[in-house]
């Protein structure tokens, strides 16, 4: 097996495991909370999906890749190409609209604070789960024509007519069909962008004008600490952040790979990296920037220290 296959198997493998266990870890964190009667808030819902989406975004390229590049891309067949990249295609999409959702309703909840647009609120709140399923169905409504254009790859085929896309093969269609369609996905992927940036801007601004506030009220010797809403936009905006390089960087691979009908080795995996580097790292951002799940790990940690230490007493 050649040095670069070798090491962009073991990548891909890091890549999938850590990030997958990341968010089990996260989702396993909220379960607790909920059964203890801690509780779920509306902003978990959505998080609790964002969650899902980022697993099935890591199993759906990130195994097929790692098969790939240890030499096994021939084991799936129509069917199992189909529905791993149409998994894939749904869950990323569904990351994306989570994110902006999230980052939207947060914009909503420190905004609204005067009595007469608490009723608006409240509405808002309300609609998170309609919110959530409309985000669904319409992915999997959006990406129901990928799996026509997919199919697996064979030794002996021919594959003047088709794209090499790793563990899988692309039908190369005509230029102004392929634009078509992409401008049909980009087209929901910058609306959600574009709600993703005015609510990112708006807690900017919200948070700026409390910190003046802040200011002009307590003296310089005083130390306020942030309000769990504060804490919990900071989180928001470093997710939302976080999301925004890494799928400007995966655009542009994505971009820049179907310019080609015969991409390189390179590009096709590259390509696949960027595409699953936020859901890998979103979790751990979750993880120590949620106020919850910190002091969660922080109790757990000082249980287990309590007990190692009555353990070799």
């Amino acid at each position: 097996m050649p040095s670069r296959a070798l090491t962009m198997g073991i990548i891909f493998v890091s890549q999938t495991g850590v990030g997958f266990l990341g968010n089990i870890l996260l989702l396993l964190c909220y379960g607790f909370l909920s059964c203890t009667g801690r509780g779920i808030t509306h902003m978990d819902l959505i998080l609790h999906n964002l969650i899902v989406a980022n697993c099935l975004v890591l199993l759906s390229k990130g195994i097929p890749q790692t098969m790939a590049a240890f030499g096994l891309k021939y084991l799936m067949d129509d069917f199992g190409c189909k529905l791993v990249f149409y998994v894939h295609r749904v869950a990323r999409g569904v990351s994306l609209s989570a994110t902006s959702l999230l980052s939207g309703f947060q914009a909503i909840t420190i905004s609204l604070s005067s009595p007469e647009w608490m009723e608006l609120k409240v509405k808002a709140l309300k609609s998170i789960r309609l919110s959530i399923l409309l985000c669904w169905t319409l992915h999997l409504l959006a990406n129901s024509i990928v799996p026509m254009y997919i199919t697996a790859m064979r030794e002996r085929s021919n594959l003047t007519e088709k794209k090499d896309l790793g563990f899988c093969s692309g039908l190369i269609i005509d230029r102004s069909i392929s634009l078509l369609y992409s401008m049909m996905f980009s087209f929901t992927d910058v609306l959600y962008l574009v709600l993703m940036i005015w609510a990112s801007g708006c807690m900017l601004f919200i948070l700026y004008r409390h910190k003046q506030k802040v200011l002009h009220i307590h003296s310089k010797n005083l130390s306020p600490k942030c309000s769990p809403e504060t804490r919990a936009t900071h989180s928001i905006l470093i997710l939302v952040s976080t999301f925004f390089c890494f799928y400007a960087l995966s655009s542009f691979f994505t971009f820049y790979m179907f310019l080609f009908d015969k991409p390189s080795w390179w590009l096709v995996n590259s390509t696949a990296l960027m595409g699953s580097s936020f859901p890998c790292v979103s979790a751990f951002v979750l993880i120590s920037r949620g106020p919850r799940v910190s002091r969660l790990w922080y109790t757990c940690g000082t249980k287990i220290s309590d007990l190692y230490k009555w353990v070799r007493a």
